[in-house]
């Protein structure tokens, strides 16, 4: 199991902040995250830490790994997202940075992982064999149990059926104003895709 390293910046306040990638992040994406030949050098990425809320009710930090060109425009977009008290699942870096199947629920709020883009589930194939947006650290996908990807109004993960019905409204589930909050700084929304195909977690700098 992939364990993430100690950082200088594992923020245990509420402040917010942008940064290099501290040597041992680096060394943990080289694990298994990022390799030689992705579309974005580890210098263009930055540490995002930002103030979100949890599904208890309680304030605490969260961080991701994004683009440096979209770091100060998403810190923007998480103060808003605060403000909204909208609830954030699983955004730490030991989250989203360990072996598949440590989070129980899989319920990882992602960032950058240099990978290619999934294909939808009609297609019945698992990626697109182009590069997704991730891979650039230009996407964030929120709270995917609440907010899955559905094509032909199927998911790969039985237990998000629940959340395919996007009228009735629970906690975590992507709103009007958290598009909105991403919209600010020009980012579109995977569930304003036209078709069948629906990424109602996604959001990334040219909505795909």
């Amino acid at each position: 199991m992939l364990r993430l390293l100690a950082t200088p910046l594992v923020a245990l306040s509420f402040s917010t902040a942008i940064q290099p990638l501290p040597a041992p992040l680096q060394v943990q994406l080289k694990a298994g995250y990022w390799r030689a030949g992705c579309p974005v050098a580890l210098t263009q990425l930055r540490l995002l830490t930002v103030r979100t809320w949890g599904f208890e009710g309680k304030a605490r930090t969260g961080q991701l790994v994004v683009n440096e060109k979209a770091a100060a425009p998403l810190q923007r977009v998480f103060a808003k997202l605060y403000q909204l008290h909208f609830p954030v699942r699983h955004m730490q870096l030991s989250d989203a940075y360990v072996s598949s199947g440590s989070i129980p629920d899989t319920d990882i709020t992602a960032s950058f992982e240099c990978r290619q883009a999934s294909a939808s589930p009609c297609t019945g194939k698992t990626s697109t064999g182009s590069w997704s947006n991730h891979a650039y650290g230009l996407a964030v996908d929120i709270n995917p149990s609440e907010n899955p990807y559905v094509g032909c109004g199927m998911t790969r993960d039985p237990a998000r059926l629940k959340y395919v019905n996007r009228s009735k409204l629970r906690p975590g589930m992507v709103t009007p104003a958290v598009v909105a909050a991403f919209r600010s700084i020009g980012w579109g929304w995977g569930g304003s895709w036209s078709g069948d195909t629906k990424d109602y977690m996604h959001f990334s700098w040219n909505g795909h």
